[in-house]
């Protein structure tokens, strides 16, 4: 059936009539028209400010996802685990003649890997990317008091020979099996950081990357820093020097919402337009909100190699016993903590190897709750005597622990409550006491001040060797100003020997067999509590494009290039 409209005839009626039709088909066009159409503002939410912006100093994810948009590392494993050349213009091999095996100076076999920086890398004050940077930064990480998280790459990369502006091989001190994967090589500008550098023991908080965040000449990526506000936010925009194709958006703002469940009401609100999945809701609020609001939101689960654990600070006397460690882990069903918090989408981790590595092995040590061997052994260990609910010593001391982690953390501090209340049974007294992302990483950790328990996640590249995390060289104390990341302060020969071996061995059948004996080293010492192996949710609107989540240390925000709205 045909429909016609009433017809307007002449006058003044006739002419403020069809005005009011002009506006409401005005406004039905811009009330209709897709959200993004004019979208050149993207506002990210993540859970935990960076304790420090300089590319190399303190390990953590907040820092690393917001400088991935700033800059590039040389090389980085891309979302299909492959390492691919990011600065550098060719990924050198063996075969193409670019990495050579050499003989050092002590007659060891090493390699000698050449890289060329890319022609248009310019720092955002139009100073190019140089050898002079290289050179600079391969000294910063030499110096034993920088406070350089990564010692053990600076240590084993003896030599640097620069050829020319953008030329430069790296002779290293063995040939390994990932001898081209520098991706930790963060590059520092000398015209800015010299001066700074000037005293060593002191650059850790000195560095221009946290006394002038936002001076342009820092960064060299698609964008830069513009504006900090500590605890809250970072402003970052285009920068006009970045070589690469053109980043969609004018204005990019990480925000800091430290609380999950807050995270959440702030998306909704609009205050925020995704959250990242690096850093942002458990996998419980993830399925929760999916189920709501999953016609407005994209929901992404990414199984990846990110561990989730309590270090075990060994210098604890308490915790020095092995029955002890052995006991905690018995006392808790972490099996029943995946599937009630985390609906089994994040699997038990029986070592800090995952599943989906080819280097994991599945006949290593693994612990059920047994909660009458977990009494066993603490009364072995002289934890006998009951008391108020407690277990005592013979010389009256409680078996009290403190288990530290993230404040505002929602699933984290889940885990802990239902921790803390399995240990209670047996009659440990574990108290929490929980501090903010910044504090936790940026001292307490790094510097190993957690009393007993220190709960958080390791983000990995593939078959990422630990040696930073478990040998016995790398535990931070004053002496090399805190550098290295065995928090746990473990110490065991075999260990250290076989890292040594499984770096500098290329057949992958001989180098599975050695991950095999490292794992249940791993699993029978237990210098850690193993929990769980995370899948990270990302939350993102429908019209983002272009994000694709890694599951791994390298993270989706350093192919923000190709991130859009349509």
């Amino acid at each position: 059936m045909r429909r016609t409209l009433p017809a307007f005839v002449g006058g003044s009626a006739a002419r403020g009539a069809l005005r009011l039709v002009t506006a409401l088909i005005a406004w039905f066009a811009l009330a209709t028209a897709p959200v993004w159409a004019a979208k050149d503002e993207l506002v990210i939410g993540i859970t935990q400010f960076p304790s420090s912006f300089h590319p190399n100093i303190d390990s953590m994810m907040a820092k690393t996802y917001v400088l991935a948009m700033t800059r590039r590392p040389f090389t980085a494993y891309d979302k299909d685990w492959k390492l691919v050349c990011l600065l550098c213009v060719e990924l050198p091999t063996i075969d193409n003649g670019l990495a050579k095996p050499e003989r050092t100076p002590e007659g060891k076999q090493g390699i000698a890997v050449t890289y060329t920086i890319h022609p248009k890398a310019t720092w955002g004050d139009g100073v190019p990317v140089t050898t002079k940077d290289v050179l600079f930064t391969w000294r910063i990480g030499r110096h034993p008091l920088s406070g350089i998280s990564n010692m053990e790459f600076y240590r084993s990369a003896y030599k640097v020979d620069a050829h020319d502006d953008k030329t430069f091989t790296i002779h290293f001190d063995k040939l390994t099996f990932e001898y081209n994967a520098i991706n930790g090589f963060n590059l520092v500008p000398v015209h800015l950081d010299e001066v700074p550098f000037a005293d060593p023991a002191a650059y850790k908080n000195r560095t221009t990357y946290d006394t002038d965040t936002t001076n342009e000449g820092l960064y060299f990526g698609p964008y830069r820093i513009t504006e900090v506000v500590s605890g809250s936010h970072v402003v970052l925009e285009p920068n006009p020097t970045w070589w690469g194709p053109e980043p969609h958006f004018r204005r990019v703002v990480v925000r800091v919402i430290e609380n999950t469940a807050a995270l959440e009401a702030n998306l909704l609100s609009g205050t925020i337009d995704m959250i990242a999945g690096e850093l942002g809701l458990t996998v419980d609020q993830a399925i929760a909100f999916q189920r709501r609001h999953g016609r407005r939101f994209r929901v992404l689960f990414k199984p990846g190699l990110i561990y989730e654990h309590i270090d075990l600070n060994l210098d604890n006397p308490i915790l020095a016993d092995k029955r002890v460690r052995h006991a905690l882990i018995y006392a808790v069903d972490r099996q029943a903590i995946s599937n009630q918090l985390f609906a089994g989408r994040q699997p038990v981790a029986h070592s800090s190897v995952n599943p989906l590595s080819e280097m994991y092995a599945r006949d290593v040590p693994t612990y059920p709750q047994d909660t009458k061997r977990a009494a066993r052994l603490l009364a072995e260990a002289g934890w006998d005597r009951m008391r108020d609910g407690v277990r005592h010593d013979a010389e009256g001391r409680p078996l009290t622990l403190e288990i530290m982690t993230t404040a505002g953390n929602r699933s984290r501090e889940l885990v802990q409550q239902v921790l803390q209340s399995q240990w209670r049974k047996l009659g440990i007294d574990v108290r929490i006491r929980n501090e903010p992302a910044r504090v936790f990483f940026g001292q307490t950790v790094t510097e190993r001040r957690f009393r007993a328990m220190a709960m958080f996640a390791w983000i990995s590249a593939p078959e990422a060797v630990p040696r930073t995390t478990l040998h016995s060289t790398h535990i931070p104390k004053p002496g090399n100003n805190y550098a290295g990341q065995n928090y746990t302060g473990f110490v065991n020969a075999e260990v250290d020997d076989l890292i040594d071996r499984i770096e500098v061995e290329l057949d992958r059948d001989v180098r599975r067999t050695l991950w095999r004996r490292l794992q249940e080293i791993y699993a029978t010492e237990l210098p850690v509590i193993p929990l769980y192996f995370r899948a990270d949710p990302y939350v993102l609107p429908s019209w983002l494009k272009g994000l694709e989540p890694t599951g791994h240390q390298d993270p989706s925000t350093l192919w923000v290039e190709h991130w859009r709205a349509e």
